[in-house]
């Protein structure tokens, strides 16, 4: 006989499948540091928008909660994240942060013909040539991030 819980019990996540910071120690640090690289000179708000942005693209859950967390820590307002999803369609990001987002997604979502000139170009307009590297580093980080993190099935804790 199947049991079934409470309507208002949390369901939890699915099991996790392997901890690549216990198995694969040396690759794991490896991944910290290429982020801790990608992140130098981006600014703080830009940096967590777009690995924020990215991991909702992928369906990273445990990276979504995270970086929502560092970005309410860098001081970005509930409106905003919650907005995040739906940004072209609100008043409430930056010409900038606007480029590094649609940069951001269209790196994650390459599709046949990759980045589009119109999109890499704007952001080229709005990030210097210190930034810009940074920026796209940073999409590629946070990328390969969530590839690991929905790999492994790596689910966030509950808050109280």
């Amino acid at each position: 006989m199947t049991t079934i819980p409470p309507a208002d019990e949390a369901v939890p996540a699915p099991v996790r499948r392997i901890d690549l910071k216990d198995k694969a120690p040396d690759f794991y640090q490896a991944m910290f540091a290429l982020d801790k690289a990608a992140a130098l000179g981006l600014d703080p708000v830009v940096r967590e928008l777009v690995r924020v942005r990215v991991s909702q693209l992928n369906g990273c859950a445990y990276c979504v909660d995270k970086h929502s967390a560092d970005a309410r820590k860098e001081g970005v307002p509930e409106q905003k994240l919650y907005g995040l999803t739906v940004w072209r369609e609100t008043p409430f990001f930056t010409a900038r942060e606007r480029a590094a987002l649609a940069l951001a997604e269209a790196m994650t979502h390459l599709g046949g013909h990759g980045v589009p000139d119109d999109v890499y170009d704007e952001a080229a307009k709005l990030f210097d040539e210190d930034e810009l590297p940074r920026l796209i580093a940073m999409g590629v980080a946070m990328n390969a991030w969530n590839r690991i993190g929905v790999t492994c099935r790596m689910s966030p804790a509950t808050r109280p």
